[in-house]
């Protein structure tokens, strides 16, 4: 919804580690050697202003589930009648992403949520802080209350409030979102909007030639910022790019280019870790990155 095309993007140099919640509950899974265990942290809550869920707004469903389910490793939930086509892309039984049919001939793309504890509260703020609310606060069944807006840069970004559903119950961990990422420019802008939206702070450093920020929630870093390349054609608006993270970066690029899907931009390494940046076979853009600690 609202978001970019393979053929639109820009890409930036990768993210650091997002830090993403407290409030979690810990299980142990059984591991393939019989002395060792595997923790699993399952989100439980998401604190207000913490990217909580992401989902694919796709052309082809079926497509998609095939695609994903076969990256991933995961499984896609049907929804009833009353869903409008929605699903959980779920992993060991966890939602982890969501999937929808494209509303008003939208490309395919990839949205991320934040966390709030009042929608309608947020969407004035929204208003106020010169962002353009497009899709007013509504209810989305038990599940929760959601409300999409573009931020004064042109960037989409949608908001949760929940209710049943609280967010991705796993995150941070190799088939799950791990990093969102604003590409915008005018990062002066952005940085004083999210902050009165979010109360988000920045940090900025310089990697390289390149300007890069985090957004900051506390001590907590939970996204990212960086400037748009120059060379981007001005009518490619502002958006925000979900990192999903996997085991391997390379091998996963590669799968996904057997898939019917593209490399973008061919791994590489950053200081947090390896990424790349990729499309699915409709196009929908997303990255992958390999962490050198996942956790």
């Amino acid at each position: 919804m609202l978001n970019i095309s393979a053929t639109d993007a820009a890409f930036g140099p990768g993210p650091p580690r997002a830090t993403r919640a407290t409030g979690v509950t810990f299980d142990t899974l059984a591991s393939t050697s019989p002395c060792e265990e595997t923790v699993v942290v399952e989100f439980k809550a998401y604190p207000p202003g913490t990217p909580s869920w992401v989902d694919l707004s796709s052309t082809d469903l079926g497509g998609a589930k095939a695609f994903y389910g076969a990256l991933f490793g995961w499984e896609a939930t049907e929804g009833g009648p009353e869903s409008g086509g929605y699903c959980m892309f779920q992993k060991r039984g966890r939602n982890v992403a969501g999937l929808g049919p494209v509303m008003d001939r939208q490309p395919p793309s990839w949205m991320t949520y934040v966390s709030v504890q009042d929608a309608d509260a947020t969407c004035a703020k929204v208003s106020a802080g010169g962002g353009t609310v497009v899709v007013a606060p509504m209810d989305v069944l038990d599940a929760g209350r959601m409300a999409v807006f573009i931020d004064p840069t042109g960037a989409p970004l949608a908001l949760w409030q929940p209710g049943a559903h609280i967010g991705a119950e796993l995150a941070n961990e190799p088939g799950t979102f791990t990093w969102n990422e604003l590409q915008t420019r005018d990062t002066a802008t952005a940085a004083a909007f999210y902050r009165s939206v979010f109360g988000w702070g920045t940090d900025t450093r310089q990697d390289g030639p390149t300007t890069y920020t985090e957004w900051k929630r506390g001590d907590d870093s939970v996204g990212g910022m960086m400037d748009m390349p120059a060379e981007v054609p001005p009518q490619i608006p502002a958006y925000w790019l979900v990192y999903l993270a996997v085991e391997n970066c390379d091998a996963s690029a590669a799968q996904a280019d057997g898939l019917g899907g593209a490399i973008l931009l061919d791994p590489m390494d950053v200081a947090p870790g390896r990424f790349s940046v990729l499309s699915d076979p409709t196009g929908a853009v997303f990255a992958v990155i390999t962490m050198h600690t996942l956790g």
